[in-house]
């Protein structure tokens, strides 16, 4: 009788300690959030890049907070509109610093990262988004995927060895088409490349509604190949040129129009052939990437599956520095400062992920290099893009 009580008495007790255990924890406050700043190009021009970019790193958000965030805390990538304009991200960035981050991410054209970056120069760390973007070695700005120069190396090496030599070009007149014209040009000069012609080169500008004059010019100099270099809303205008004008050669864009929503909505009038050079991630292939490459990029694709979304070049330009940022911030700490932050990512090696292993010892602010790139060409019937190359732009 009294060991039945006895045993009452505690059953009751041991209800009440759990009881009062689950009320303390229910009133225990919640994990303070870690706020990660992200500038981004979510309307204007750069919006089929930017809306990209915001989409993979709210999915990126969920997939750290899932795996415990960063040390218990979890991850907020909270986000600003500098509506693709230069001014504007200037304007954001200035009322971010304020706030002191260790980081800020974005934004997602060149154009934008080289109108913030002076404004970051001692800190905090700007992680662009844009592959157009050089820092100096030991900046506080890094950025993301394969260098564009890499891209055009690549580029150029399909065409070669595909014997493609005779190769028109046409530029946009913004900080994008600059950048890779200076590039494009000392690629050519490099001594595997001297059988390589440029046989015409034209500009436009990005507002322009037609490029019936330059398409003609282009058509006269009889290319075997075209490489039309603009990112966002006035590549179409190029595309349609091309269509109207009777241009029908292998056509080469940036890997920044290497989106579903623009290949949707330019399906009536994209060239024939078209190829992009872009990141190992695209590849998903463990024939073509390293064992541990192949595991990133399956946890990748199975994030954006889950969400019934197919990723695509805005998906990686984000989703690596976030992930390198998180890996840094986990390894420091959430409290890291920007400084410790700058020097964690100057000496991070080894790390694998979607587009390859970085190294930033061996390539500066960015940790990729040719040796990452690959060849794409867009399958209509597919409707997604082939891998054509091998890593460096040697033809499958």
């Amino acid at each position: 009788m009294i060991s039945r009580r006895l045993g009452t008495m505690i059953c009751v007790g041991m209800s009440v300690l759990a009881a009062a255990f689950a009320a303390v924890s229910a009133a225990a406050p919640a994990a303070q959030p870690l706020d990660i700043p992200a500038v981004l190009a979510q309307t204007g021009s750069g919006a089929f890049i930017g809306s990209g970019e915001r989409q993979s790193l709210e999915l990126a958000e969920k997939v750290v907070n899932g795996s415990g965030g960063i040390a218990g805390r979890p991850v907020h990538f909270v986000f600003y509109d500098d509506q693709s304009t230069p001014q504007v991200s200037v304007q954001l960035v200035d009322q971010i610093l304020p706030k002191k981050p260790a980081v800020i991410l974005g934004s997602s054209l060149v154009a934008l990262c080289r109108a913030t970056v002076p404004l970051t120069k001692n800190g905090p760390v700007q992680y662009c988004f844009s592959p157009g973007l050089h820092p100096a070695p030991g900046d506080y700005a890094f950025t993301a995927s394969v260098s564009t120069l890499d891209l055009a190396r690549a580029a150029i090496r399909f065409l070669r060895l595909q014997g493609w030599r005779r190769v028109a070009f046409i530029f946009s007149t913004d900080a994008t088409g600059q950048e890779f014209e200076q590039g494009i040009k000392g690629v050519l000069a490099e001594p595997d490349n001297k059988a390589m012609q440029a046989v015409d080169t034209e500009h436009f500008n990005t507002t322009d509604v037609s490029v019936a004059a330059q398409i003609e010019k282009i058509k006269a100099a009889k290319p075997q190949a075209f490489i039309a270099w603009s990112t966002g809303s006035p590549i179409q205008t190029i595309f349609r040129g091309m269509l109207q004008g009777g241009l029908d050669v292998p056509t080469i864009t940036t890997d920044g129009n290497m989106t579903y929503a623009q290949m949707k909505q330019y399906a009536a009038f994209l060239p024939r052939e078209l190829y992009m050079p872009a990141g190992e991630y695209i590849a998903h292939d463990p024939n073509i990437v390293a064992p541990a490459v192949a595991k990133a990029q399956d946890a990748f694709y199975k994030s954006f599956a889950a969400a019934g979304l197919k990723p695509d070049e805005p998906s990686e330009l984000a989703w690596e520095p976030a992930m390198i940022v998180v890996h840094a911030l986990r390894s420091i700490g959430p409290q890291a400062t920007a400084q410790q932050v700058h020097d964690f990512l100057e000496h991070l090696k080894g790390f694998a992920s979607i587009d390859g292993v970085y190294d930033f010892e061996k390539v500066p602010q960015r940790g990729l290099d040719l040796s990452n790139s690959v060849m794409t060409l867009w399958s209509e019937q597919a409707q997604t893009w082939k891998v054509v190359s091998k890593p460096g732009g040697e033809p499958l």
